[in-house]
């Protein structure tokens, strides 16, 4: 048989192609895995850095102003849910939004990537709690106090991952 006279692909021709196929999509398919996460990060990283800016220029609005009150809430709303935002308003007031694209809310305490809001404290001196559910495991607790917005735990190496 000549090579003119053949017209396909043997099969084991065909079998080392699929072999092939299915070893650089098994590596494709993990690096697109592995960069969604680290980009869900470095949204995570740029939220936190956009809200520190946005507690201290608002601090500086406030003294300019003679206003000394601290701020001690970043939402007009608390809890989770689809329908909730984050992020939207400084002590409530959701005419001086904290972010100009405020965040929606976890829909569970179990979702992953999103911030869920909680207050702690006592009426008079309450403390806002902010927590950063990660993508993969874990989470980080943000607390808004004494006008900053630092980890609960400094030490915690996802504290770490999202304020270097």
């Amino acid at each position: 048989m000549s090579s003119k006279e053949r017209k396909a692909f043997t099969m084991l021709e065909l079998t080392f192609v699929v072999v092939i196929i299915g070893i650089l999509s098994a590596i494709a398919i993990s690096k697109f895995a592995m960069t969604r996460d680290d980009a869900v990060i470095a949204k995570a990283k740029s939220t936190v850095a956009a809200i520190r800016s946005a507690i201290a220029m608002e601090r500086q609005k406030r003294i300019l102003r003679g206003d000394f009150t601290p701020i001690f809430k970043l939402s007009s709303t608390a809890g989770a849910g689809t329908n909730k935002v984050v992020f939207d308003a400084f002590n409530g007031d959701t005419t001086n939004p904290a972010l100009d694209y405020p965040l929606l809310a976890c829909e569970t305490d179990t979702s992953k990537g999103c911030w869920r809001e909680t207050t702690t404290g006592t009426a008079a001196s309450p403390v806002s709690e902010y927590t950063y559910n990660m993508p993969l495991t874990g989470s980080v607790i943000f607390e808004l106090k004494n006008n900053g917005f630092d980890c609960k735990v400094s030490t915690d190496t996802n504290c770490k991952l999202l304020t270097r």
